[in-house]
């Protein structure tokens, strides 16, 4: 790696279709992604890297890679001494955090981690699971799971701490949950020699701007229209996300041009309204980025 260029550690697996789409919204086109670990990317002042969430902090805290995008809930598992730059609220599916939960099945007769006492438990995160034990004073057996965790139960072992993001798959198979660990976004994370670097601090930086911004236009979009001047008044009243659009005076006297950024679901609502208020050429438009 050179000083001029920052190696960037991106996850594979359930995050990787909604990582890819949300660098193609901050600018970013990443490429070769379903064949190689080293996929290309558009910016030749990066690298980068795609591997498993659970192993990205591990690698930028050794230096391997000067920064990553991984789990908060993998910082915590593997106990990584790095720095956080920035939190970003999305998931493979949603807009919500992922869980990590503790399970039994449906007919179980445990209700709390406390009736768990010398039981077994299954999981991935095995070290964020002996800490939340730990906490509560209750002493089990907490074993990895390779996968497939939510079959283990009841026949191999008590109850498992999985990852759900909408709880679909636990209701499918029977299984109640009866306490949560952590709540975990997405996080860019930096080594700490790459980050006291001025331009490898920089350019993360950056990038994490751009990235911050696709995150604040998911749902929203653009609005402008013409509009009597005589009108304004009842417009800037109408809803408070329109309070302060720009507003451009029109060649046509006594007419003004308005520009706005709406929630997307509050537009089906309002244009009828602006249309009863004599708006003209109303145009909704998609928005890439929104940087505050």
């Amino acid at each position: 790696m050179t000083a001029t260029r920052l190696c960037l550690g991106l996850p594979s697996g359930s995050l990787h279709d909604a990582t890819i789409d949300l660098f193609a919204k901050a600018g970013y086109r990443i490429t070769g992604t379903k064949r190689s670990y080293k996929p290309a990317i558009d910016d030749p002042e990066l690298e980068v890297r795609l591997l498993r969430a659970q192993e990205i902090s591990r690698y930028v805290e050794a230096g391997f890679l000067d920064g990553g995008i991984t789990g908060k809930d993998w910082v915590e598992e593997n106990d990584s001494d790095v720095e956080v730059l920035a939190r970003l609220e999305y998931s493979k599916a949603t807009s919500s955090p992922t869980r990590w939960v503790l399970v039994v099945p449906e007919n179980s007769p445990v209700q709390t981690v406390r009736d768990l006492e010398g039981r077994r438990i299954a999981t991935e995160a095995v070290g964020l699971t002996r800490k939340f034990f730990e906490a509560h004073g209750v002493s089990a057996k907490i074993e990895f799971s390779w996968g497939a965790t939510e079959v283990k139960v009841p026949e191999l072992v008590d109850a498992i701490v999985e990852i759900t993001e909408t709880g679909t798959s636990l209701k499918a198979n029977h299984l109640r949950v009866i306490d949560v660990l952590t709540e975990s976004y997405p996080l860019v994370i930096g080594n700490r020699a790459a980050m006291a670097d001025a331009w490898k601090r920089s350019k993360l930086e950056r990038l994490v701007l751009l990235l911050q911004g696709a995150l604040n236009a998911r749902n929203k979009v653009g609005l402008k229209m013409n509009l009597r001047q005589e009108q304004l008044g009842r417009l800037l009243g109408l809803l408070p996300s329109l309070r302060n659009p720009t507003v451009a005076p029109l060649s046509q006297d006594g007419w003004v041009a308005i520009e706005t950024v709406i929630d997307e679901t509050v537009v089906r609502e309002i244009i009828p309204q602006l249309k009863e208020l004599g708006a003209e050429g109303i145009i909704e438009y998609p928005l890439n980025k929104v940087v505050y």
